[in-house]
């Protein structure tokens, strides 16, 4: 098969979760430890970090990682979902798996694993897991896919675990309290491997829950919102009291969150003796570039200027917060437009209430089953008080918005990662 046709195979064969939702959800570990033990238990070769939690998971990972192969070591990084391409979930210090080995792996293991019937991120994980200990990693980042206690990424036994943060998503499977979603974060906390928590939100029953489950683990935990370490904080340039002063790559709001969250991990990083201590050097550098040194993808991306057009894939409440506030506080601008669509298993209601009513809406859809239609979220944003109008495709919305739009405009697009990859594949081609 050329490549093309295996990635379509594997959607086809292997229901695939950015597609069709809750249909491809499943539940346990079995089939994730048969496909390892099969390929030989491959992430046992390596050191490992696991980060968890809600929103901020692939920008710590990604920091993560840059700051490591800034350090000289070679770095495996799996993170989800991809935005234009499979390959972009399974790097080694950056760069995708190739072509040829993504088809190598179907065709050599599918006879086993096609009477397992497993999920689209059972087979990803294993082929990431399995490629990591060929490239001779020293370390892996591994983000998890979903929840904690039952995600496949589960089997591994870090040397550090983070959880960024909690907020309600996925409640079909992780439960419908913050409550009850922690326990499930709170799965990836292992025996006496210390653990970072992001942030709490000043909710005490969350935090209890984080620091029950590591009591019992003995794990050492730290809570990074409660360390102060950042002095401040100004269009991406960082104070803080141990690591000096750097300026980082990634800006949206919600980044200070996460730079706190990494620069918590990068203490416990330091104090381990399994892993030598990273330089301030590295730690700048990994944060001034870590697009360069990762692939990162659609972090307040900017596409454009004159209009200026971002992106970002933020896609819940906890996430378009921090979005929400950022559009507000732009200055210089003439007209805010944005391009919105979301998928109909997220709140969206929720999510379009905290966007800016002075803006200008282009309502659409993205290619995948998941999606609200257009015409749904125009009446939602309608009873929201959001002003536009419905357009079929994120193609469509996009070239509506930048048509429309005069040279000192800002033009955003978001709402959902799927609406993202639809732009950035667009772009690509």
């Amino acid at each position: 098969m050329t490549y093309q046709e295996t990635i379509d195979y594997l959607f086809q064969a292997a229901p695939l979760f950015q597609h069709i939702g809750a249909g491809a959800y499943k539940e346990g570990l079995e089939n994730t430890h048969l496909l390892d033990e099969h390929l030989g238990h491959p992430h046992r070769s390596y050191l490992t970090i696991h980060v968890g939690g809600t929103n901020g998971k692939g920008s710590v990972s990604h920091t993560l990682a840059a700051i490591l192969q800034s350090a000289g070591l070679r770095v495996g990084l799996y993170t989800s979902p991809h935005l234009v391409d499979f390959r972009e979930r399974i790097r080694v210090n950056g760069e995708m798996i190739p072509e040829e080995r993504v088809v190598r792996f179907v065709d050599e293991e599918r006879s086993f694993f096609e009477p397992l019937h497993p999920s689209f991120f059972e087979l990803a994980t294993a082929l990431a897991f399995k490629y990591f200990e060929e490239q001779q990693v020293d370390i892996a980042v591994i983000e998890v896919g979903l929840g904690g206690r039952l995600d496949c990424t589960n089997i591994i036994t870090p040397i550090l675990s983070i959880i960024t943060n909690i907020s309600l998503e996925h409640t079909q499977f992780l439960g419908s309290t913050l409550e009850e979603i922690a326990r499930e974060k709170a799965g990836i906390i292992k025996r006496e491997v210390p653990v970072v928590i992001g942030e709490t939100g000043g909710n005490q029953s969350v935090r209890q829950v984080f620091a029950e489950k590591a009591q019992t683990m003995g794990a050492p935990i730290t809570f990074a919102d409660e360390e102060n370490e950042i002095l401040s904080w100004h269009d991406g340039t960082y104070e803080t009291r141990h690591f000096g002063t750097f300026q980082a790559e990634l800006r949206g709001l919600c980044q200070e969150k996460n730079t706190a969250t990494i620069l918590s991990a990068l203490k416990t990083l330091n104090s381990l003796e399994s892993l030598k201590a990273l330089s301030p050097k590295a730690i700048h550098e990994g944060f001034s570039h870590v697009c360069e040194l990762t692939g990162l993808m659609g972090r307040w991306q900017k596409l454009q200027e004159s209009p200026t057009v971002v992106c970002d894939t933020g896609h819940n409440p906890g996430g378009l917060q921090y979005i929400a506030r950022q559009l507000r506080s732009l200055k210089g601008f003439s007209q805010l437009r944005i391009v919105v669509g979301m998928v109909s298993d997220k709140d969206v209601s929720g999510s379009l209430s905290l966007l800016p009513k002075e803006a200008t809406y282009y309502f659409t859809q993205a290619s995948v089953r998941r999606a609200l239609p257009a015409s749904q979220m125009a009446e939602l944003g309608k009873k929201l008080g959001l002003q536009g109008k419905a357009y079929p495709t994120v193609t469509e919305a996009y070239q509506a918005a930048l048509s429309d739009a005069d040279e000192d405009d800002f033009v955003f697009v978001g709402g959902s990662s799927f609406v993202v990859a639809d732009l950035l594949s667009e772009l690509k081609e």
